[in-house]
């Protein structure tokens, strides 16, 4: 879908992903997005209003834990003069900015159980009064909403309204951690290299060797915000055009620097990255259609460092990948 590949989020490059993007996008179903904090829940979000009818229209979050649920009901409905202290005007609220838009949600989890029976009552009917009001406001609006929590626990415990979540999970959509997707590592920090040299006015455009192998290795606990943290410290202290182990935060150095994550040992479980042995490459006989890919772009890749004296940007640049995916490839196939 035009929509997911032009949107600027490198973060789907998780091939199953983009496959459930592309399906649930066209339609105006609701959409539960599920995953660990820090994986890109909202970006994930923004892909599919983007690849969406309504790409055109206003695209409105709300992170629902940040606000205590007297002011999180305002947010979301808006609120009429008088209806408390300090209300001198009428506020217009979140679902009435998104109107024939998309709302996206976030840490829907937090949302106590008298806010959930209004909301539920805006995705079955449309329709809602804001604060104060009692004039009925009908609305189009579609509604994706992320959590990091495990809904069917807190519907045990009775936190969370059964009927409210199976009409938040028409679809779902889970965002795996960012161990699980090192394939993502080096998109994400093309990304957010061009990014931040841009918010900063520098010019850091290439990674160290050395860099791209610690970052294949890290667990990353804190997922994709821990990366782009890390990014936008390094452009910071850079003093060239290229990251170093020196821009690095001592933490994940000292991480990666203790015997149990570089022997063989690993505690993380997570795949580290090394040379491997002749007979784990992929085999020349007929296999899966991934292992022939896989097989397929080794060989290209030698071909173009042959070709250009192993000058990486070059090989890059004729393959058609940023430096530091090359250099990703060239740990992920033991080529070096």
């Amino acid at each position: 879908v035009t929509g997911v590949q032009t949107c600027a989020l490198p973060i789907l490059q998780t091939r199953q992903m983009v496959r459930m993007i592309e399906k649930i996008a066209p339609s105006r179903s609701s959409v539960l997005i599920t995953g660990p904090s820090g994986v890109g829940k909202e970006i994930v979000a923004r892909a599919v209003h983007t690849a969406s009818p309504r790409a055109g229209r206003p695209f409105v979050a709300l992170n629902c834990a940040a606000l205590a649920p007297g002011v999180l009901e305002s947010e979301l409905f808006g609120h009429e003069r008088g209806a408390f202290t300090g209300a001198t005007e009428r506020r217009i609220g979140r679902f009435e900015q998104a109107h024939t838009g998309t709302l996206f949600l976030d840490e829907v989890g937090e949302i106590g159980p008298s806010i959930q029976a209004k909301l539920l009552r805006v995705l079955q009917e449309g329709e809602f009064e804001r604060v104060g009001g009692n004039t009925t406001v009908k609305v189009d609006v579609r509604i994706l909403a992320a959590t990091n929590r495990t809904l069917n626990d807190a519907i045990a415990r009775g936190d969370f309204r059964e009927d409210f979540y199976y009409r938040l999970k028409v679809c779902s959509i889970e965002v795996p951690p960012l161990r699980e997707r090192p394939d993502d590592i080096p998109l994400l920090v093309d990304h957010f290299l061009r990014k931040f040299s841009a918010e900063l006015g520098r010019t850091v455009d290439e990674v160290d060797d050395d860099v791209v192998s610690l970052f294949s290795r890290y667990p990353w606990p804190g997922n994709v915000r821990e990366l782009q943290n890390v990014i936008e410290r390094a452009v910071v202290l850079a003093e060239t055009n290229r990251i170093t182990r020196e821009e690095l935060p001592p933490e994940l150095l000292t991480t990666l620097d203790t015997p149990d994550t570089i022997g063989l040992t690993n505690p993380f479980d997570v795949p580290i990255l090394s040379d491997p042995a002749p007979e784990t490459l992929p085999p020349t006989g007929p296999s899966s259609l991934l292992t022939r890919t896989e097989q397929l772009e080794r060989e290209l890749i030698q071909g173009a460092l042959d070709r250009f004296r192993w000058n990486k940007s070059k090989a890059a640049e004729h393959l058609g990948l940023k430096r530091t995916t090359l250099q990703y490839k060239i740990k992920k196939y033991g080529l070096e």
